[in-house]
Protein backbone atom coordinates (compact mmCIF):
# COMPACT_ATOMS: atom_id res chain seq x y z
CA UNK A 1 0.00 0.00 0.00
CA UNK A 2 3.45 2.40 0.83
CA UNK A 3 5.27 2.43 -2.38
CA UNK A 4 9.02 3.69 -2.51
CA UNK A 5 10.19 5.09 -6.15
CA UNK A 6 13.52 5.56 -6.53
CA UNK A 7 15.34 7.76 -9.26
CA UNK A 8 18.78 9.00 -10.05
CA UNK A 9 20.67 6.04 -9.90
CA UNK A 10 23.21 5.19 -13.10
CA UNK A 11 27.00 5.29 -14.24
CA UNK A 12 29.32 8.10 -12.45
CA UNK A 13 32.91 8.33 -13.12
CA UNK A 14 35.21 8.35 -10.08
CA UNK A 15 34.97 12.13 -8.62
CA UNK A 16 31.67 13.17 -9.91
CA UNK A 17 27.91 13.79 -8.64
CA UNK A 18 24.72 12.11 -8.52
CA UNK A 19 21.71 12.75 -6.81
CA UNK A 20 19.17 10.03 -5.70
CA UNK A 21 15.87 11.20 -4.91
CA UNK A 22 13.00 8.69 -3.42
CA UNK A 23 9.09 9.31 -3.29
CA UNK A 24 6.81 7.47 -1.13
CA UNK A 25 3.37 7.72 -1.96
CA UNK A 26 0.20 5.17 -1.11
CA UNK A 27 -1.42 5.11 1.79
CA UNK A 28 0.93 7.37 4.34
CA UNK A 29 -0.42 8.80 7.48
CA UNK A 30 2.97 10.25 8.22
CA UNK A 31 6.53 9.02 7.39
CA UNK A 32 9.47 9.10 10.43
CA UNK A 33 12.92 8.33 9.78
CA UNK A 34 14.12 7.99 5.99
CA UNK A 35 17.15 7.16 4.84
CA UNK A 36 19.57 5.25 1.95
CA UNK A 37 21.27 1.90 2.88
CA UNK A 38 23.75 0.30 0.13
CA UNK A 39 24.68 -3.33 -0.92
CA UNK A 40 27.48 -3.40 -2.42
CA UNK A 41 28.35 -6.95 -4.19
CA UNK A 42 30.28 -9.57 -1.62
CA UNK A 43 29.03 -6.97 1.48
CA UNK A 44 26.00 -6.81 3.74
CA UNK A 45 23.32 -4.01 3.35
CA UNK A 46 24.78 -0.92 5.27
CA UNK A 47 23.49 2.50 6.16
CA UNK A 48 24.39 5.31 4.06
CA UNK A 49 22.45 8.08 5.74
CA UNK A 50 18.63 8.43 7.09
CA UNK A 51 16.98 11.80 8.25
CA UNK A 52 14.39 12.06 10.96
CA UNK A 53 11.36 14.29 9.71
CA UNK A 54 12.72 16.90 11.88
CA UNK A 55 15.45 16.61 9.57
CA UNK A 56 18.07 15.28 12.08
CA UNK A 57 20.62 13.37 9.95
CA UNK A 58 23.24 10.56 10.45
CA UNK A 59 25.94 9.32 8.21
CA UNK A 60 28.22 6.70 7.80
CA UNK A 61 31.16 7.14 7.99
CA UNK A 62 32.69 6.59 5.02
CA UNK A 63 30.33 9.05 3.18
CA UNK A 64 30.59 11.90 5.95
CA UNK A 65 31.38 15.35 4.23
CA UNK A 66 30.26 13.89 0.47
CA UNK A 67 27.14 12.90 1.17
CA UNK A 68 24.18 14.90 1.65
CA UNK A 69 20.69 13.96 2.82
CA UNK A 70 17.80 15.90 2.71
CA UNK A 71 14.09 15.47 2.65
CA UNK A 72 10.71 17.61 1.75
CA UNK A 73 8.09 16.25 3.72
CA UNK A 74 5.22 18.47 1.77
CA UNK A 75 6.23 15.49 -1.30
CA UNK A 76 7.32 12.55 1.15
CA UNK A 77 10.34 12.30 -0.29
CA UNK A 78 14.17 11.86 0.18
CA UNK A 79 17.07 12.99 -1.27
CA UNK A 80 20.58 11.77 -1.32
CA UNK A 81 23.08 14.33 -3.04
CA UNK A 82 26.65 12.21 -4.03
CA UNK A 83 29.39 13.67 -4.46
CA UNK A 84 33.29 13.10 -5.21
CA UNK A 85 32.39 9.47 -5.97
CA UNK A 86 34.60 6.73 -5.26
CA UNK A 87 34.44 3.43 -7.11
CA UNK A 88 33.72 1.81 -3.53
CA UNK A 89 30.48 3.68 -3.80
CA UNK A 90 29.59 1.18 -6.00
CA UNK A 91 26.65 -0.69 -4.96
CA UNK A 92 22.77 -1.14 -5.23
CA UNK A 93 21.31 1.92 -3.07
CA UNK A 94 17.70 1.19 -1.51
CA UNK A 95 15.39 3.79 0.01
CA UNK A 96 14.03 2.93 2.92
CA UNK A 97 10.90 5.15 5.41
CA UNK A 98 9.35 3.77 8.44
CA UNK A 99 6.15 5.25 7.44
CA UNK A 100 2.75 4.96 9.48
CA UNK A 101 -0.31 4.13 7.48
CA UNK A 102 -2.52 5.14 10.08
CA UNK A 103 -2.15 6.77 13.52
CA UNK A 104 -1.34 3.58 14.99
CA UNK A 105 0.21 1.11 12.05
CA UNK A 106 4.01 1.54 11.40
CA UNK A 107 6.36 -0.40 9.21
CA UNK A 108 9.43 -0.28 7.23
CA UNK A 109 8.89 -0.01 3.72
CA UNK A 110 11.54 -0.53 0.71
CA UNK A 111 12.61 0.88 -2.39
CA UNK A 112 13.21 -1.18 -5.27
CA UNK A 113 17.02 -0.68 -5.06
CA UNK A 114 18.78 1.53 -8.06
CA UNK A 115 21.96 0.64 -9.22
CA UNK A 116 24.86 3.23 -8.92
CA UNK A 117 28.05 2.58 -10.91
CA UNK A 118 31.40 4.30 -9.89
CA UNK A 119 33.97 3.47 -12.90
CA UNK A 120 35.88 5.07 -15.39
Amino acid sequence: QVQLVESGGGLVQPGGSLRLSCAASGSIFSINRMGWYRQAPGKQRELVAHITRARRTNYADSVKGRFAISRDNAKNTVYLEMNSLKPEDTAVYYCNAFVASDSANWADYWGQGTQVIVSS
